[in-house]
């Protein structure tokens, strides 16, 4: 609903509230003292303060500070989570000091690219203090959430960058340096499926060492490269072959434009566990490539393909919450024949999903076509999301892992998908996914 701007606080700014329901915050300097807000409390603005106040919700984000905004204070506040879904403040770049959060699923979440600040705070009555997004010794830094006793919704994270929708991890798992060999080998997979005999760069092949690079050039080939560093590109029909890409920082490869026609064949991506996603954001086709040590996969936008290809090994990092693949908007997407193991068999965490499918970032998701592909892992290995505006999305012959938490599918009869269940397998016996 619309925020109510009702008077003036103490320091001369608006003071926000809903006369009932939620509230979005979009004016800075906003303060918020002493109210009662039934429904999620949302700030999409600079140096907004929260305090002395009651906030009760059900639904996923009792608090979400929204990307790009900074400066969020909350203090001497309640916060009420009112179904076993419900988190309590997301996803960073805010201060909580005396913030009690009760029975909820996450509690203070946040990450290494959007840190909080957290004093004599309690989450489910556990004792939290962090100090920039590092967790106090023996300050009661945020535990371990517990397995939900039943089935949460998959959450996606916020996009195009790397906050997408996290959970705390104090501890997260040490990046994989050198993955073992497997992928397209598991029980019931035909040999045949993406692996590392058929992905990446082709055995024998020579190398050149080379740092990042920005692709200007219509029409431009880069091929047989050891590319040090992350590649842009800026010009339509490039090609990028037989080169392996080690890129520390958000993205691997950023195309900036949905019309470019990207191609990248026979490329090893590693994301040294720090690609928030590996491919971004849309028009590309990816062939026979390996992603490997990286938070996310591809992000799925407007006309983006990933082909014979094979994702393997993600990787934990502080507040992530991993898709092998995830799309938030977009139209003509296709992925096709790969092998895709959002389960890391080496730290057995399943993570969040093989792809995770919601209208987070834009207004629907239309015409992704999901077909003979061999998923294994998540908490659902395929997330839709009840936010989810799509049409013509259609998941048909394709193999299915159980290395998941919860299930296969969250909601597989969400408007606009299309689940075959004739034709989606588990692969160990063939049978039909229910």
């Amino acid at each position: 609903m619309a925020l109510t701007v009702l008077g003036l606080g103490a320091a001369g700014v608006g003071v926000a509230v809903a006369k009932s329901g939620s509230v979005t915050v979009t004016k800075p300097g906003t303060v918020i003292d002493g109210q009662t807000i039934n429904g999620y409390l949302y700030v999409k603005a600079d140096n907004v303060t929260i305090r002395n106040s009651t906030i009760r919700y059900g639904g996923y984000h009792s608090v979400r500070v929204f990307e790009g905004f900074d400066g969020t204070r909350i203090e001497d506040t309640q916060i009420f989570c009112q179904e076993s879904k419900t988190n309590g403040v997301v996803f960073g770049n805010y201060t909580a000091v005396r913030v009690a959060l009760h029975g909820c699923r996450n509690g203070f979440m946040y990450s290494d690219a959007a840190p909080a600040t957290i004093i004599d705070s309690t989450w489910n009555g556990q004792k939290v203090n962090v100090d920039g997004g590092v967790a106090v010794p023996g300050g009661g830094d945020a535990p371990t959430q517990p397995a939900p006793t039943t089935a949460p919704t998959p959450t996606a994270k916020p996009t195009p960058t790397p906050t997408a929708t996290a959970k705390p991890d104090p501890k997260p798992t040490k990046p994989v340096e050198a993955p073992p060999a497997g992928g397209g080998q598991g029980p019931g997979i035909p040999s045949s499926f993406p692996g590392p005999s058929n992905t990446g760069v082709p055995d024998g092949t020579a190398l050149k060492a080379s740092g990042g690079l920005t692709l200007s050039k219509a029409g431009q080939v880069v091929s047989g490269l050891d590319i040090k560093g992350c590649v842009t590109v800026t010009a339509k029909n490039v090609i990028i072959r037989n080169s392996k890409i080690s890129c520390g920082s958000n993205y691997s490869i950023k195309v900036s434009d949905a019309n470019a026609n990207l191609l990248v064949e026979n490329v090893t991506i590693d994301g040294q566990g720090k690609n928030s996603a590996t491919v971004c954001c849309g028009g590309y086709t990816l062939k026979k490539v390996e992603i490997f040590n990286t938070i996310d996969g591809p992000r799925l936008g407007t006309n983006s393909q990933v082909i014979d290809s094979w994702i393997h090994h993600l990787t934990r990092a502080s507040g992530s919450h991993n898709d092998a693949m995830q799309t938030t908007a977009g139209s003509n997407i296709v992925v096709r024949h790969n092998t895709i193991e959002a389960y890391n068999p080496t730290t057995k965490d399943p993570f969040n999903a093989c792809i995770m499918i919601g209208s987070t970032t834009g207004p629907s998701v239309t015409n992704l076509l999901f077909e003979q592909n061999f998923c294994n892992g998540g908490n659902y290995s395929i997330g839709v999301r009840d936010d989810l505006n799509g049409s013509g999305i259609v998941f048909r012959d394709n193999l299915f892992g159980r290395d998941f938490r919860y299930g296969v599918i969250a909601r597989p009869t969400q408007t606009g998908v299309s689940w075959q269940n004739s034709t989606n397998l588990f692969a160990d016996n063939r049978k039909p996914v229910k």
